[in-house]
Parts: structure tokens; C-alpha cells; sequence
């Protein structure tokens, strides 16, 4: 099938080559030049056969609400726009309603496999109108991982989001925890080699994970992590998924803990924040601060 994907960063460039060796046909725009295969988001649409499926790869808010409303604009009735950033699900309610409004439809998609998704797919949770759904449900399977599982049709419009939102508040605590063993295992004299302790779980134990794995990479790279400061950035979905269990009377305090944790960071140099930030850098490649 044909796709337009607009935002070709790291995580849009890679899913537009994982779905290119899959046989599909990607349309690209990216507002660098150098990255994109049009030079307009007319050029775009008009380059794909309809019923069109183009799908929105930019940072969420304001970039995703002015390129939902230019492509209303471009699109026809029958095309579908996919929202795969990392939009809060209330935005999604919104997005799907305007649309339409002109005939067109609306899935939302929370995706997940950062730097690494070109080699071992995305982890995709998807949510709309069946019908909508079916439209882009080729790419769906080129972007997945190999295997029965990696994807899921999570509910109507918004699921997609909330589901991602609450794996990414569930990512949060696993990687407090990881940092909280670390820090204590550096702090006592019998532990020698802390990195070995945790390459030693890599097997066997009922914590291996590929955040693990991560971990122990990172440790690989800098066995203390002294090249880093104690300090981790958030993205938004940690604080969201609090406020929706402060909505709905759900009790998270793992999960609150942790974002709390991550606010803590910026007030002095942490410890536990270097693995943290070690490992956001590992799986999606976000920036770290150095040691002056």
C-alpha cells in the first residue's frame, strides 16, 4: 500500500525504512529537506492514490494539532490521518471529532521501540473505528515484531494513547527500581563489581528484561556512570497517567514515586538518575547531560 508519513526524526526515519522493506510505498515530509522525499504536505497528499492513509509522526500539541488541521484541509472524505506520537488520549477525542466532520478518519497510535524499532519492530497499541483501522492495518503488520504478538487494537479512538500512557508509567517504576538496586549496590564495600552483579541477572532471575540487558550496556559504556549528570528529563506521559489515576481513583504509588523521583533529579546531582538517564539514552536515544 501507499503511506504518508510526516516527521522523519528518529523515530520517523526508521519506521519509514522498516516499511519500505516491507514492500509498501512511503511518501515522507519532514521540515528538514535533506529528509524528505516532498517539500509540502499538498505535495504529499497529492502524490498518494486515495482512499489516502497518511500518518502524523511529530511531537505532540501544538505540531500535531497544526498539521491534523493542514491535512483537513488537503485530505478527502474516505482518507485516514494516524496520530503515532505521543499525543495525551484527550487530544485524540478532539482530533478524530473535527475530522469528521469532513469524511475523514482517525486512528491513534502509541508506538513504542525507539532507536532499536528498525531491527526488532514497534510495539504498537492502536485505537479507532474498525473500518478506519483496516485501512492502515498493512503497515500495522510491517512495523510489529516478528510474531503473534507486539500489536493490539486497544479500544475506540483514544485507547491507543492511554494504553502507551500507562506502559510508559509502568516504564517509569521499573526504571526507578533498576536505579534504586544500582545506587544501593555502589553504596557498600562488600559489592566489588556492581556491573557483574547486574550482568549475573541477564539469566535466570525473575527480573531479566531488556531493560536490563540496557542496563547492563550502559554499564559497559561507563562502569559508574560518571560521565553523567544526575539528571533525567520526563515526557509528559508519567505526569498524565497520574492525573488519570487521580481521576478514576486508582492507586499507582510505584509509578507516582517514580515521576516524583525524576522531579528530585533536578534539584541535585542523583545517583539513581544517571540510570535512569543512562537507560532513556540506551532505548530511544534521548539526550543526556555530561559532567561539567
Amino acid at each position: 500500500m501507499e503511506l504518508g508519513l510526516i516527521g522523519l526524526g528518529k523515530m520517523g526515519g526508521n519506521m519509514r525504512e522498516r516499511i519500505r522493506r516491507a514492500g509498501h510505498t512511503v511518501v515522507g515530509y519532514d521540515r528538514n529537506p535533506d529528509l524528505a522525499d516532498v517539500h509540502s504536505l499538498k505535495e504529499l497528499v497529492d502524490t498518494l492514490s486515495g482512499p489516502r492513509v497518511v500518518w502524523v509522526m511529530v511531537p505532540a500539541g501544538a505540531a500535531t494539532q497544526s498539521t491534523i488541521d493542514e491535512l483537513a484541509e488537503l485530505l478527502s472524505p474516505g482518507d485516514v490521518v494516524v496520530d503515532g506520537g505521543n499525543s495525551r488520549w484527550t487530544d485524540d477525542e478532539k482530533h478524530a471529532e473535527e475530522l469528521a466532520a469532513r469524511g475523514i478518519g482517525f486512528v491513534d497510535c502509541g508506538v513504542s521501540g525507539g532507536v532499536w524499532g528498525l531491527e526488532n519492530g514497534y510495539a504498537l497499541m492502536y485505537g479507532g473505528d474498525a473500518e478506519d483501522v483496516a485501512k492502515v492495518q498493512p503497515v500495522f503488520d510491517a512495523l510489529k515484531p516478528e510474531g503473534d504478538f507486539g500489536a493490539v487494537h486497544a479500544g475506540k479512538v483514544g485507547a491507543g494513547h492511554f494504553a502507551k500512557m500507562v506502559h510508559n508509567g509502568i516504564e517509569y517504576a521499573m526504571m526507578q527500581a533498576f536505579a534504586e538496586g544500582w545506587e544501593l549496590l555502589e553504596a557498600v564495600d562488600s559489592v566489588t563489581d556492581v556491573r557483574e552483579v547486574f550482568r549475573s541477572w541477564q539469566e535466570g532471575t525473575v527480573i531479566r528484561s531488556w531493560l536490563l540487558d540496557l542496563a547492563v550496556r550502559a554499564l559497559d559504556d561507563d562502569e559508574h556512570l560518571d560521565g553523567l549528570r544526575g539528571f533525567a528529563q520526563d515526557s509528559g506521559e508519567g505526569r498524565w497517567t497520574v492525573e488519570a489515576a487521580i481521576d478514576n481513583a486508582v492507586p499507582l504509588p510505584a509509578i507516582t514515586a517514580s515521576l516524583f523521583a525524576r522531579f528530585a533529579s533536578r534539584q541535585e546531582d542523583s545517583p539513581q538518575m544517571k540510570m535512569i538517564a543512562a537507560l532513556r539514552n540506551q532505548f530511544g536515544g534521548h539526550a543526556v547531560e555530561s559532567r561539567k
